[in-house]
């Protein structure tokens, strides 16, 4: 073709542009369309030219991409979730709150589009890719406090130190229902925060842990005092099978999110100096919209409910409350007082309430238990 072409416009004797186009098995629109591009532009004329259009309507404007940058900037340095969601939900928010600088009669971008503009700012890590996974069977639960999973990870101080954070979530809202801070995870810190998530959420049906020996000892064929507690207050113990991580997969990944927050702040040096980072992780965790709770927070799906309940009694919420035992060695308690021996006079114990039962611990040993006889005051051991 373009041989032909420049024979046709060099001088010299008029060529026969129909037997070129029969020869050449093309039409005479296309032949003159590169003798045009030849007059044009020369040789370069005959190279494929782009097909991207003049202009695109629907292509965001510069000054708004600006806006889904900054977003997804402000996200990764505090620490959160920056993919193309989260960032979509803080404008959204913005929005509402009339603090962003997008015009409201513009509907806001899909998905794809925002991951487009990073690409295209070269905000996306390129990663080789993986190889289709094997369908993974996916649970959860569909009542709050129906399961809880318990789990730590390590953290190392500022001095070099490793400590443990312990991190209960509910399997069915994800909230983050405890995250403490303690020097192992042994037992009593384990009990200890188990405690503090009933005494703001109630008690759960079931528990699913690893087979760390505070959590669990059924697969070494003895029972932990953990599980012993549980059971006593009517709770299922659950351990995942060896080397089977994937069981608690959600708390791992849980895990990851507290994991990246601390990350960017700055080393703690102490436990006491740690705690007040993790309340403040937690606080704001479960009070941000979550895409997979169809963008309501967690905190919000906890109150939407339905709360579970033990199968085969009525629904009853439990309490825990904290009481110092009297020198006689009881505890009052509706109206009732509860012998537990002198032993335990002075110390702080911890009561389970549902309903009429009481179940009481002095630190993570069970005291006593018992339903409440209101026709007696003195309820003795």
């Amino acid at each position: 073709m373009a041989a032909a072409v420049a024979a046709y416009v060099a001088p010299g004797p008029k060529q026969n542009v129909s037997a070129i186009c029969r020869e050449l098995g093309v039409s005479r629109k296309t032949f003159y369309k590169y003798v045009h591009r030849f007059h044009a532009l020369g040789v370069e004329g005959f190279y494929p030219q782009s097909r991207r259009p003049r202009r695109s309507p629907t292509k965001l404007p510069a000054e708004l991409e600006d806006v889904l940058v900054a977003i997804r900037k402000s996200e990764a340095d505090g620490g959160w979730d920056y993919g193309a969601e989260a960032v979509l939900m803080r404008l959204e928010e913005q929005l509402a709150a009339g603090t962003s600088t997008w015009p409201a009669e513009r509907r806001l971008p899909a998905r794809s589009t925002v991951n487009q503009v990073f690409d295209q700012r070269g905000q996306l890590v390129k990663v080789p890719q993986r190889k289709p996974r094997r369908r993974i069977r996916r649970f959860e639960r569909s009542e709050v406090n129906a399961l809880w999973q318990f789990d730590g990870f390590e953290y190392t101080l500022a001095t070099g130190e490793t400590v443990v954070v312990l991190q209960l979530i509910d399997d069915c809202s994800r909230t983050d229902l405890a995250l403490q801070a303690a020097v192992s995870e042994n037992g009593s810190d384990i009990w200890a925060t188990f405690c503090l998530a009933v005494e703001r959420y109630g008690l759960p049906v079931q528990l699913l842990t690893d087979n760390g020996s505070a959590f669990s000892g059924k697969r070494r064929g003895w029972t932990s005092v953990f599980e012993r507690n549980l059971a006593d207050l009517g709770v299922q113990a659950i351990s995942s099978r060896i080397s089977h991580p994937q069981t608690c997969g959600k708390n791992e990944r849980a895990h990851q999110r507290p994991q990246k927050w601390l990350r960017r702040r700055p080393a703690a040096r102490d436990i006491a100096e740690l705690q007040p980072l993790l309340d403040q992780y937690r606080h704001g965790y479960n009070n941000r919209r979550n895409a997979v709770l169809g963008k309501l927070t967690p905190h919000q799906r906890f109150d939407l409910g339905p709360l579970a309940t033990v199968p085969d009694l009525p629904p009853a919420i439990t309490t825990l409350t904290r009481h110092t035992v009297t020198a006689t060695g009881s505890i009052g308690l509706d109206g009732c007082l509860l012998g537990l021996g002198r032993k335990h006079a002075g110390h702080q114990v911890t009561v389970f309430r549902t309903g009429a039962f009481a179940a009481v611990f002095d630190g993570d040993h069970l005291v006593r238990s018992l339903t409440l006889d209101y026709n007696r005051r003195y309820q003795p051991q």
